[in-house]
């Protein structure tokens, strides 16, 4: 009776962790991915080359017909005069077809708080209805939040995922960062290891304010 019992167990068992694997197999992208991006420093690609290592995706860039050049004040002022009047630059097409796909990870650096431009060129020109589209973006103080919220506001009925920032600063620490992000929402399998807790909330003192100013106080956008 015990051995029957214990077999019965076994199967029971078995048959749990087999269920259990492929639940887990699940949470696993398993289709078609592209990972597309705009690039203006190499810094987005160099997240979006990590990406596409990371997933086994397909990559491609996304490029202008006239690219932004000059000094980096020079491509401000094109930047602003652009965002001033509303206009947003032409694209080449892409060589990808975005249908061929269900999921598309799409990047772009955060100019003047939010995606730039070449992004809102490309809103406006591609279809991605019936995709997955999970956003990552490159900053040199912030603006992933205020993105991913005009992005949906631009696009309501796309959906789209959770997304991923690093700051231009932190871009060494970005793959172990990167590997977190695709683990915890089931891009890859693997696990990581829980984050500690924030601790309490501390006033900002003047002297941590001077140090953050010295930072980021010639940030032009």
């Amino acid at each position: 009776m015990n051995l029957a019992i214990a077999a019965a167990a076994t199967i029971a068992l078995a048959a749990c962790t087999g269920k259990q694997t492929a639940n887990e197999a699940e949470n696993v992208n398993e289709g078609k991915t592209l990972v597309l991006y705009y690039s203006q420093t190499g810094t987005t690609k160099t997240v979006a080359e990590a990406l596409q290592k990371e997933l086994g995706a397909d990559i491609e860039c996304i490029e202008l017909e006239e690219p932004y050049a000059g000094t980096y004040n020079e491509t401000i002022a094109r930047v602003q005069k652009e965002r001033e009047q509303g206009i947003t630059p032409k694209l080449k097409p892409l060589s990808h077809n975005l249908k061929d796909y269900d999921t598309v990870f799409l990047g772009f650096p955060i100019w003047f708080g939010t995606y730039s431009l070449p992004i809102a060129s490309l809103l406006d020109t591609v279809d991605l209805s019936g995709l997955k589209v999970v956003p990552f973006c490159t900053f040199g103080s912030g603006g992933l939040e205020v993105a991913c919220k005009d992005l949906k506001a631009k696009l309501p009925e796309t959906e789209w995922a959770e997304g991923y920032g690093v700051r231009t600063a932190r871009i060494a620490k970005m793959p172990g960062e990167l590997h977190r992000f695709l683990v915890e929402n089931g891009y890859v399998e693997g696990e990581v290891e829980a984050l500690p807790a924030f601790s309490e909330s501390q006033p900002v003192t003047e002297a941590q304010t001077a140090i953050f100013d010295a930072a980021c106080g010639s940030y032009q956008f």
